[in-house]
């Protein structure tokens, strides 16, 4: 009896949970994931460097004369404008080195005066031969010497005037002063090696950097027909927009790298020379690029495949051919269309004919000048 009853028991035990262990069988759930759009955008293709910024040109202003500096015509850090005043020597000895020649070029027209009338009385005289042809030679040779001495002394005049000319100092270029190096009550030397001050002229200015060898190709052939457009960004700062102006005549052998120069406005003067900053190229533009966000894109055994969302709201793998990525896009050679969205987030829950959630996720679409300045954070 007791048997009976346990077994009974035990029968009923296993009935009831292979009751409870039984489900309602049924689809899977949605899988949440983000989506982006495939698009058709004009892309640039771009080389990004790092620039260095040099003034447009550099000035460092010697002393032509030497003397006594008597007056200085700005304060360090200064804005000046070609021809503006700089300094002022002592020109007094210079005045009289002036007046000086000036009368030795008067005192020696005198004399060449006489000696021309002396030369003409003896061309008369010699038909004559009322005289010996030696005095007429040397009656000839003194008016030449005379006329020789007053062009020395024309000549010593220029030199004079130009040594009192030197002896006020202006700016050769528009720019900014940096340093003064010499002040009011210094002696200076003719051509001496220190400079009185040093102009930089940073509107415009000039930003070199340096591209791979194995880009030079495009650049040449892109910079003979028209000037590329450069963007820099400074540190902290926004987007200046320049053009290259100079292509190096020869590749360098240690770095296989090649020097580019663009010139920028710099109206602003957030371009300051020396400063280091990101550099982008840009050598095309594909007008008609079909681009699917980078997120988009993953690698598998099989080679590169992106989810497609279907109309149905399931997913299917598509392999695609990635020329290059721009900022937040892929640009896709072929496997996607424009108009198609594709998975951006959750793929690892995915499965081909997986049905999906949408998460809204929109994906801005990104300018070389915002991908440029995303650079410089």
């Amino acid at each position: 009896m007791r048997s009976g009853r346990l077994v009974a028991a035990l029968l009923m035990i296993l009935v009831a949970h292979g009751c409870a262990g039984k489900k309602s069988t049924g689809p899977p759930p949605p899988v949440p994931v983000r989506v982006g759009d495939v698009r058709r955008l004009p892309v640039p293709l771009e080389i990004a460097a790092i620039g260095h910024v040099e003034a447009y040109s550099t000035v460092s202003v010697k002393p032509r004369v030497g003397g006594e500096v008597t007056q200085v015509g700005f304060r360090e850090g200064d804005d000046v404008k070609a021809g503006d005043l700089l300094f002022v020597i002592d020109p007094r000895p210079f005045e009289a080195a002036l007046a000086e020649a000036k009368a030795n070029l008067a005192r020696d027209r005198a004399r060449l005066s006489e000696a021309d009338r002396t030369l003409e009385r003896y061309e008369d005289l010699i038909r004559k031969e009322y005289i010996t042809q030696e005095q007429y030679d040397q009656a000839r040779a003194n008016a030449e010497a005379l006329k020789a001495t007053s062009q020395a002394d024309e000549a010593a005049i220029e030199t004079a005037r130009l040594n009192l000319d030197y002896c006020r100092i202006t700016a050769p270029v528009p720019g900014r002063t940096g340093s003064l190096l010499v002040h009011r009550g210094n002696i200076v030397k003719a051509n001496d090696d220190r400079p009185l001050v040093v102009i930089n002229q940073v509107e415009p200015v000039f930003v070199s950097f340096a591209i791979p060898e194995g880009d030079f190709g495009e650049v040449k052939r892109r910079s003979a027909t028209a000037r590329l457009p450069v963007v820099a960004v400074p540190q902290g700062g926004k987007p200046e927009t320049g053009e290259t102006t100079f292509l190096d005549n020869a590749v360098d052998s240690t770095t296989g790298t090649i020097l580019l120069k663009a010139a920028f406005p710099n109206r602003d003067r957030a371009l300051w020379p020396g400063q280091y900053v990101n550099v982008s190229l840009t050598v095309a533009v594909d007008e008609d690029a079909v681009v699917a966000p980078v997120d988009a894109v993953q690698q598998g055994q099989s080679g590169t495949y992106v989810y497609v969302v279907k109309p149905d709201r399931t997913v299917e793998i598509r392999s695609v051919v990635v020329r290059r990525n721009w900022g937040g896009w892929a640009l896709i050679t072929s496997g996607l269309s424009d108009g198609e969205r594709v998975v951006t987030d959750g793929q690892l829950r995915l499965a081909p004919g997986a049905t999906i959630t949408e998460k809204t996720d929109a994906t801005p679409v990104p300018t070389a000048a915002s991908k440029t300045a995303e650079a410089g954070r």
